[in-house]
């Protein structure tokens, strides 16, 4: 049996944009996704600190070392620049190898540094 469990989580990113003219997505700084170990298109839950929005939506790379955090498309009716995010992405395993599974987890500073 597969169960699916948190495989990464981003806690308290700021989002520093938000655009509603473009296609759809979160786009995030590529080094605080690779710390999160998450990928390109990969399926994320963001969750909105500040108005308790919940939204699915898929990753794009940002600019490396820009500390980029944008909802865009209709994401970006969810929240606004300031905002504070988590960035939840889950992962699907055999419910023994689930028991012992370790998260990346990711907290990032000011600006949304690592």
């Amino acid at each position: 049996m597969n169960i699916s469990v948190l495989k990464s989580k981003v806690h308290r990113a700021v989002i520093t944009e938000a655009n509603l003219h473009y296609v759809g997505s979160l786009t995030m700084d590529e080094d605080i996704m690779d710390a999160a170990n998450m990928i390109e298109n990969e399926q994320i839950t963001v969750v909105n600190v500040n108005n308790g929005e919940r939204l699915e939506t898929y990753l794009i790379k940002g600019k490396r070392g820009s500390g980029v955090c944008c909802l865009n498309g209709p994401a970006a009716r969810k929240g606004m620049t300031g905002d504070v995010v988590v960035i939840i992405s889950y992962a699907s395993m055999p419910f023994e190898e689930a028991r012992s599974f370790k998260p990346w987890m990711v907290f990032p500073k000011e600006g949304n540094r690592l």
